[in-house]
């Protein structure tokens, strides 16, 4: 009985130390560039060219209830920090066919008001290079260009939002 218990706590200190490790994995890496065939909001942007402002890599899709769940915050730190240096992506990954509708992507982001640069990761290219494995996902980058902060899924706001303030007062 208490090897059967000892197993079943190492199983589950194992997935949790994976999940941990899957999530963070690329915190201190210098964050991967965003390259992709479509935009939405704005022409191409690269990473190289926002040296000197923090950005938020978002990973979302519009039929994903817990990234509609997360579109509010998002779009209220674009508007309150976009003056300051933030610069916010949100890199349209479907999870359904019928998500890679480019016209259903761009109804929703004006059904939404939705302000921020999309480009659109069909072929799930810049998830892959990210090594993102879920929506939603914010990697939040330095001034420098490095990945600071993963955060997945819903809640942590006040946290996420107290990192994008201090790296806005980072020197570049």
């Amino acid at each position: 009985m208490l090897r059967g218990i000892m197993t079943a706590i190492g199983s589950i200190l194992a997935v949790l130390f994976l999940t941990w490790a899957v999530v963070n994995g690329g915190v201190g890496m210098k964050a991967p560039d965003i390259d992709s065939q479509t935009w939405l909001n704005s022409a191409p942007i690269h990473l190289d060219d926002l040296k000197g402002k923090v950005v938020m890599v978002e990973f979302w899709t519009f039929g994903c209830y817990n990234c509609r769940n997360v579109e509010p915050h998002i779009k209220e730190w674009h508007q309150k920090y976009a003056a300051r240096g933030l610069v916010v992506i949100g890199v349209h990954s479907p999870e359904f066919s019928y998500e890679h509708d480019l016209d259903k992507v761009t109804l929703y982001l004006k059904a939404h008001d939705i302000r921020f640069p999309v480009p659109i990761d069909n072929d799930f290219s810049i998830w892959n290079r990210y090594g993102n494995h879920y929506w939603p996902a914010m990697y939040l980058i330095d001034k420098q260009g490095v990945i600071r902060y993963v955060r997945v899924g819903e809640g942590g706001y006040q946290e996420t939002e107290r990192l994008i303030q201090a790296l806005l007062t980072e020197k570049p």
